[in-house]
């Protein structure tokens, strides 16, 4: 994909996102979502941060110690305090823009929209597809980063191979799966483990099973 498609993609994205934020019910919004800690509310306050300044990003860390972490934790959960009809219409209100956070390419809020919005949409049981260019370019952004998923180290002995696009990553024992799943294998969220074949997937499935 390139740049142009990256961000025609985040405002589709966001705008399917936001729709179906206006859809859920008081009790949706206090669901836990795949992001330990964070309700669907806190996930959803969190993607309407990615606009944040120089400014107010280093205020926030000062804020949180130096921590990112924290910062990252702090700033939702202060964004979560706002009434939860306007995470949709903030949202809604970054479609054609190209403003990111500091210090990131384009490709993170590409990679922050997409799986975040199945951190909200599983689990409630929400079907949310997710487009599978978009998936293997966010995949293959998450598999090169290091920092804060670690997936070759954590995934090493494995060749993560897709069923629906030609991508593929790693060496040894074979995991398949489509686009959407490995991309969220390699984010961490082991709630798709089920969903993967292959015959690696056993092995993995034990080796990161004791860590939910």
């Amino acid at each position: 994909m390139n740049r142009d498609d990256v961000w025609r993609t985040i405002d589709d994205e966001r705008a399917s996102l936001a729709d179906l934020l206006d859809d859920l019910s008081a009790s949706e919004w206090e669901t836990p979502s795949l992001c330990a800690g964070w309700r669907v509310r806190e996930v959803a306050a969190h993607l309407t941060l990615s606009h944040t300044g120089l400014p107010s990003a280093t205020w926030a860390l000062l804020r949180a110690c130096g921590s990112f972490d924290r910062m990252v934790h702090d700033t939702a959960v202060r964004q979560a305090a706002l009434p939860v009809e306007r995470h949709a219409a903030h949202l809604r209100g970054m479609v054609g823009s190209r403003r990111k956070a500091p210090v990131v390419t384009h490709l993170e809020p590409l990679l922050d929209v997409l799986v975040h919005g199945q951190d909200i949409a599983i689990p409630l049981g929400r079907r949310r597809p997710m487009p599978v260019d978009a998936a293997a370019t966010a995949a293959t952004r998450a598999w090169s980063m290091g920092w804060p998923f670690h997936a070759r180290r954590r995934l090493a002995g494995f060749a993560l191979v897709a069923t629906d696009h030609p991508w593929s990553v790693g060496s040894g024992s074979r995991v398949e799966g489509t686009s959407a799943a490995l991309l969220l294998l390699v984010t961490g969220r082991l709630a798709v483990l089920p969903q993967l074949s292959g015959p690696g997937a056993p092995e993995l499935s034990a080796r990161l099973s004791p860590l939910r």
